[in-house]
């Protein structure tokens, strides 16, 4: 699987500490910006990462900002995308088996470096379950 990552400049430490520890691990995170803690708009953040992921560049993506909130928000703003604010262990494997979610969000100044492993983990290996209910739901999103 491919995965990219993005953050404004609330998730700028996260994001570094996971493309590092990610890369230790021989999974690639591709780096998607921001590239310092100076402030920069979170939708314009989220856009780059949907249009990557609706382009099918990449399978999943990572966005993070101060809380996950307003990345999330302008993700979800877009035809195609599901994503999800990702806070404890079955949440990070519901938004996937029955939500088919494509972004993990997290928040950069709320959020445990160990937990989002954790939870980002949980979500890349998780599949969508396929049952009907779940996939005429998603269909409903998009309509």
């Amino acid at each position: 699987m491919k995965y990219a990552i993005a953050s404004d400049h609330g998730g700028f430490e996260l994001k570094q500490k996971l493309v590092e520890y990610y890369k230790k691990q021989g999974v690639s995170l591709c780096d998607l910006g921001t590239d310092s803690e100076e402030s920069c708009d979170y939708p314009l953040i989220a856009h780059k990462m949907t249009n990557a992921i609706k382009a099918k560049e990449f399978d999943l993506g990572i966005l993070i900002c101060g809380t996950g909130i307003g990345i999330s928000i302008a993700a979800n703003r877009i035809k195609g995308i599901r994503a999800a604010v990702l806070y404890n262990e079955d949440v990070a494997r519901l938004t996937r088996e029955h939500n088919n979610a494509n972004i993990a969000v997290f928040g950069g100044r709320m959020q445990k470096f160990e937990d989002v492993i954790k939870y980002f983990d949980i979500f890349r290996t998780t599949k969508f379950s396929e049952e009907n209910r779940h996939q005429r739901r998603i269909c409903e999103l998009d309509e």
